[in-house]
């Protein structure tokens, strides 16, 4: 699928950091890929940034000796800061980006791009966790992987499986209006690019891929661990704050649904929240016979609150009270938080009056207590979030969020 504008459709960054070993073999490949597969014009961008072995005298015998090879070098590590100096630089209507090990099966790259080409979608990225996905890698690497990007779901409400997979594309009228609010330059630049697409109410697909891992793999699995851990912290606050202007994004780009889902009435919500509530003591109780045994009680009861209470205010937000999209939504988890301590104090103070009463009161009497006390806590919640938390406007309708004036003749998308 070409621009029907013509020019450069796709362009591929490889973002390099002393690959001498494996730098030609993978360019050369990609490229006979490409000349073979791919319908559309296309461009390949070796990007290194501060190579210190002889990645740049190979990406530069490659960039003179293949067509549609280019190469950009940079003195300052970081993959993030490689991929935005080279996506920023470029003229094509789709970027994208691959590691260079070519772990990812090439095979997936045409359904990666074009969705983007047709101008459907507005971000495009493979995922490893996907059902139909084939990966093979160590389970230590598994189990990190699952791990992050379950806490990413939980703790961010993001609705994408694979934040770090290393095939990524993105419209390039999107990325300029994204770049900047993108803070990170390492490993956490495409996280957090996908965060606040997904904030700004962006049309992010994707595809499962056949994925092997790369053996000689030189990624700090620890501290880039803690790297996206705080970047998480630091994008989250940026949002509560306001500071990434996902409305002003949201206005500009954004995908509306075509029909606004309307709110439902106060017995549908009595009977939604009680299905939710349901739901959230059950996953309580199951979380605390858990933590118990190695927390105790006090801190058990904090920890399987706290899990619980994230999951029950994005529920109760798009089940209970109907809405959805990007607008308040950390403002009204931060509520939400606020209402989870008063619940907390409830159920605190019930194990305090408990163990004053009874200090050697068995697990299964504490845990009889704490219910008790989590269905005071949820009715009270209930009240918090409809006349609080997800209160309607003055109107009576949720503030919807503005629309940008469209210049003449332009139709808006």
């Amino acid at each position: 699928m070409t621009p029907s504008y013509g020019g450069l459709a796709l362009e591929i960054v490889v973002p390099v950091y002393n690959e001498e070993a494996v730098l030609e073999s993978s360019i050369t490949r990609l490229a006979e890929y490409l000349t073979n597969e791919m319908p559309s014009t296309w461009r390949i961008t070796i990007a290194d940034n501060a190579s210190t072995d002889r990645t740049p005298v190979i990406a530069a015998r490659l960039s003179e000796h293949l067509e549609n090879v280019g190469y950009r070098r940079l003195e300052a590590k970081g993959r993030g800061l490689a991929l935005r100096d080279a996506w920023s630089a470029s003229e094509a209507k789709v970027l994208a980006y691959l590691d260079v090990d070519l772990s990812t099966d090439l095979a997936a790259l045409p359904p990666l791009v074009a969705p983007l080409l047709s101008g459907h979608s507005d971000i495009s990225i493979g995922t490893r966790l996907g059902q139909s996905s084939r990966v093979s890698r160590g389970p230590k690497r598994e189990f990190i992987s699952r791990s992050y990007n379950f806490l990413l779901r939980r703790t961010m409400q993001v609705r994408f499986s694979d934040a770090q997979c290393g095939f990524k594309a993105i419209r390039a009228d999107v990325a300029k209006r994204l770049l900047p609010h993108v803070k990170d330059n390492g490993w956490f630049f495409d996280t957090e690019l996908l965060i606040i697409a997904e904030r700004s109410g962006l049309r992010i697909h994707e595809i499962p891929v056949d994925w092997v891992d790369d053996p000689d793999s030189r990624v700090d699995i620890k501290q880039t661990a803690f790297d996206d851990l705080r970047g998480m912290v630091r994008v989250a606050g940026s949002l509560v704050k306001g500071a990434i202007p996902v409305q002003a994004i949201y206005a500009e780009l954004g995908r509306r649904p075509i029909v606004p889902l309307g709110r439902p009435s106060f017995f549908g919500q009595v009977l939604r929240f009680g299905l939710v509530g349901v739901a959230s003591t059950l996953a309580f109780a199951l979380l605390y016979l858990v933590l118990q045994g190695p927390f105790g009680a006090q801190e058990a009861n904090f920890l399987a609150l706290l899990l619980t209470a994230v999951g029950n205010t994005a529920a109760n937000r798009r089940f209970t009270f109907g809405i959805s999209g990007p607008a308040k939504l950390f403002t009204q988890q931060f509520q939400g938080l606020i209402v989870f301590l008063l619940a907390w104090s409830i159920t605190s103070s019930s194990l305090l009056t408990l163990h004053a009463l009874h200090p050697d009161a068995a697990p299964n009497v504490e845990l009889l207590i704490l219910t008790a006390a989590n269905v005071l806590a949820t009715l009270m919640r209930f009240v918090l979030l409809r006349l609080w938390v997800f209160r309607r406007t003055q109107a009576g309708h949720e503030r919807p969020v503005p629309l940008p004036m469209q210049p003449a003749g332009k139709v808006a998308q």
